[in-house]
């Protein structure tokens, strides 16, 4: 299994990233996929998930909740996370993750949001 996040970088406050995590090794549609973030000093926070298949189902973090929206390719293998209206509390290294028995993480990729 391999994850690899792309599309972080440096924004300003209110501006619009999108991530990328291109996935390999495993049926790739058949598996929940998730985003992660982890600010500094903080915990590892669960951002969204997608459901498998036509990932109709989506659920957020609150704090993310009409800002940021998850969705998959699942002839591209890849998982999206479209970022809007960044606040510098988004500041984070963003991880994908797959729900596949104990879980596989991404590299992770700096987001930081600073005027």
């Amino acid at each position: 299994v391999q994850l690899v996040e792309s599309g972080g970088g440096l924004v300003q406050p209110g501006g619009s990233l999108r991530l990328s995590c291109a996935a390999s090794g495993f049926t790739f549609s058949s598996y929940s996929m998730s985003w992660y973030r982890q600010a500094p000093g903080k915990g590892r926070e669960l951002v969204a998930t997608i459901g498998r298949w036509g990932g109709s189902t989506t659920n957020y973090a609150d704090s993310v909740k009409g800002r940021f929206t998850i969705s998959r390719d699942n002839v591209k293998n890849t998982v999206f996370l479209q970022m809007n209206s960044l606040k510098p509390e988004d500041t984070a290294v963003y991880y994908c993750y797959a729900r596949i028995l104990t879980g596989y993480w991404g590299q992770g990729i700096q987001v930081t949001v600073s005027s």
